[in-house]
Formats: C-alpha cells, sequence, structure tokens
C-alpha cells in the first residue's frame, strides 16, 4: 500500500540496470500474486491442511521476509520485479489466507462482514503510517538499507501477532475420527450460481483501476501538480487514511439489519463513487491544484478501501442461494475465489498502466490531468471503476434495491 514511495525512488534515482519503467508494475504485481494464489491457498488450508495453518503462516513470513531481504541486493530491474512483485507476495499469501480463514470461521453465523472490514482497517492503519515511514528512511538510508528494516519489522510483528490467532475447533478433528474435515470433499456447486460470476466481473473491473492511484499518485503530484516530495508522500497517506472507517463502514452497512441493502445495492456505492472522484477530481488537477488532488485521494481512497468489506454481504447472497437448492457451500473457498479474481484484476491493471503511461507521453498537451502523460491512466482508472458497479444493474428493479427478502 506503500510501493508508491518506492516507485517514486527508483523513478527519480535509478542506479540499477533494466529499464525503469518496468518498476512501475511491482506494486500492482504484488496484489495481483498475493490475490491470484489464495484460490488455491483456501482450498488447502480450508480442510485438508487446515491443522497447518499456524506453521504455514510463520513459514509464509519467513520466507516473505528471505524475498525483502534478497531485493535489498538487486542489481537489475527484474530483480525488483521478481522479489518484490512475486515472490515476496506468495509468502504475505499464505499468510493472510490462514488468517482469513480462521476469521470466517469464528464469525460464521454473525457479523462476518465488519469482523472482515475492521481486519481490512487494520491494513489501512499501516498504509496511512507507513509512507511517512518508508519515505524517511530512503532519504536517510537509501532503499536497501530500508528493506532490511521493513524486513525486521514485519517480521517481528507478524510472527507475534500469528501466535495470537487460535484455530477454530472444528479444523483441529484428529485424523481418524468421525469428524474429520479432511474425509469431506469440497462443495463445488456454487459454480452453476450466476450471481458468483456476476460479481466476479464486477470485481475484476474494480480491481483493474484500483492499483493505479497506489502506484502513480506520488509522482503525479511531483510531476503534473508540481507539489513538494512531502506533499507526494502526503497524497498516500490520505489515499490510505480514510479506509481506516471505510472498511468498517461498509463491513456494518453489509451486516446491518436496521437499514438493509441489498448485497448489490451495498457493493455498487464504492466504484461509481471512486469513477466520480477520478473524473471530476483527478482528471481535472492542474499544476498547483493541491485541493482537487486532497479530495481525490480522499474520496477514491475512502470508497476504493471499503470495497471488499462489502463481499461479507455477497457471501451471504450465495449461501441463500445454496440452502434454497439445498446446496453444501465452503464460504472460506468462495472468498479465496473472489479474492483470486481480484488478483486477475490487479495483474491486467498493473500491465495496462505501464503501456498507458506511454501512450500519454506520446500524446501530452498539457489540458489538466486529461491531457497529462497521465491521461489515459486517468480515464482506464475513472473506466474500469464504472464497470465495476455494473452490479447495480443486476435484475434491474428500484425495489430489489432493498433487500426485502
Amino acid at each position: 500500500m506503500s510501493y508508491g514511495v518506492f516507485q517514486e525512488f527508483y523513478y527519480n534515482n535509478w542506479t540499477l540496470s533494466g529499464n525503469r519503467d518496468i518498476t512501475g508494475v511491482i506494486g500492482t504485481t504484488t496484489n495481483g500474486v498475493m490475490y491470484l494464489a489464495m484460490p488455491f491457498l483456501f482450498a488447502l488450508f480450508t480442510r485438508r491442511w487446515a491443522r497447518k495453518r499456524q506453521l504455514a503462516s510463520i513459514a509464509g513470513t519467513l520466507f516473505a521476509c528471505a524475498n525483502f531481504i534478497l531485493s535489498s541486493y538487486s542489481t537489475d530491474a527484474w530483480h525488483l520485479v521478481v522479489t518484490q512483485g512475486i515472490t515476496s507476495a506468495l509468502g504475505c499469501a499464505v499468510v493472510f489466507s490462514n488468517i482469513t480463514l480462521s476469521q470466517g470461521e469464528w464469525y460464521a453465523t454473525s457479523n462476518r462482514a465488519l469482523a472482515y472490514g475492521i481486519t481490512l482497517s487494520a491494513k489501512n492503519i499501516v498504509g496511512t503510517s507507513c509512507p511517512f515511514i518508508m519515505r524517511s528512511l530512503i532519504d536517510a538510508y537509501g532503499f536497501r538499507a530500508t528493506l532490511r528494516i521493513w524486513t525486521a519489522i514485519m517480521g517481528s510483528t507478524s510472527l507475534l501477532g500469528l501466535a495470537l490467532v487460535p484455530t477454530h475447533p472444528s479444523k483441529l478433528s484428529l485424523p481418524g475420527s468421525g469428524t474429520d474435515t479432511r474425509a469431506r470433499r469440497i462443495p463445488w456447486s456454487f459454480l452453476r450460481h450466476k450471481s458468483f460470476y456476476f460479481y466476479s466481473a464486477a470485481i475484476i473491473f474494480q480491481s483493474c483501476g484500483y492499483g493505479i492511484p497506489q502506484t502513480y499518485l506520488s509522482t503525479y503530484a511531483k510531476d503534473v501538480t508540481l507539489l513538494s516530495q512531502t506533499s507526494g508522500t502526503l497524497m498516500l497517506t490520505l489515499f490510505n487514511a480514510p479506509g481506516i472507517i471505510a472498511s468498517t463502514s461498509f463491513g456494518w452497512l453489509s451486516d446491518n439489519k436496521r437499514f438493509p441493502l441489498s448485497p448489490q445495492a451495498v457493493s455498487s456505492i464504492p466504484p461509481v463513487s471512486c469513477a466520480l472522484a477520478t473524473f471530476l477530481f483527478w482528471g481535472l488537477t492542474s499544476p498547483g491544484s493541491l485541493g482537487l488532488l486532497v479530495a481525490f485521494s480522499v474520496t477514491f481512497g475512502f470508497f476504493s478501501s471499503g470495497y471488499s468489506a462489502t463481499w461479507g454481504g455477497m457471501l451471504k447472497q450465495m449461501e441463500r442461494e445454496s440452502r434454497e437448492r439445498n446446496e453444501a457451500l465452503d464460504s472460506g473457498l468462495l472468498y479465496g475465489l473472489l479474492n483470486g479474481v481480484r488478483g486477475v484484476g490487479y495483474a491486467s491493471g498493473g500491465f495496462a498502466g505501464v503501456a498507458l503511461l506511454r501512450t500519454g507521453a506520446a500524446s501530452a498537451n498539457g489540458n489538466f490531468g486529461y491531457g497529462t502523460t497521465y491521461g489515459p491512466l486517468i480515464l482506464f482508472t475513472g473506466l474500469s471503476s464504472v464497470l465495476g458497479g455494473w452490479v447495480l444493474l443486476w435484475r434491474w428493479n428500484p425495489r430489489k434495491l432493498l433487500a426485502l427478502v
């Protein structure tokens, strides 16, 4: 969530071999690899290896730490892409998958979306504090020492946190016992439900544009709006800070019973709002437009961060559909698959962003954000967000926006 700080440093202080432009895919590739790995990890650890979750999480932490250390010794651009963008992400994915599975099991009967939202809020706390920490470390010690310091911080806090995450008792049954969870096959009947594909398409579209501001906002602030390096770092902090509230808020909105909204309505609010923020704020910025860029960072950051917390409502809808058809459903595996399709969006958006930036460099005319090198990126981010909100059109009927069933 703070990779934009590294991206700005690499771009303006390039000393490695290879093309510096490919560092623009590292942040989105990291997210893409993590999410693409999750369907396989959720499938492995939901039942067969459920009793080995904590051990696997420790191994994932150590693997990620080892790759961040290796990254600090990079001499070529592709070294950074592999170690920061791919291999370290795999270790982080193992940790996140196991923690999320356990959390979903502890809150299977109530307030699951709210629990997911609170966890995602913690992610934004890190994203809010780290940009300035990373910037200070990079300015003082360079990116190599910063990566090593970050490894020590990440490793120690992760291992401490893992000691506090219990595996649900239902997953601790002994081999050979009558309740051995590994003996039951994973149900795949939900693949026949069109709601799964409808939500998956929306998640892919939303994710395509989500990672682009995180990667390029800091360099945009410096290159286009002519703000200081500190102001560019501030944009990343303002981008992540609202998510502390947003994730919990949208989790509550998905679970609340006082003013119930359908999952389609709740999950369409973030991407549609992100599209409006992109077109009205980011696209209209000009040199010195600090106010508009702040408005974009806060607005887009709030709604994009809250999107994942709406998935709890999606899960509840698909669980209800399975009950109506008398079918079994493994919610943990389903959540992993939704993360997987999000990875497709992240990876696609990252590679598209590099190509669009080159296109913008050839056609820039200097009129607001749309006419700069970043113009195609802005349009792509806005349009993908619009498409991410298309679930609102599912079975279009204003009355059905309210969950009356």
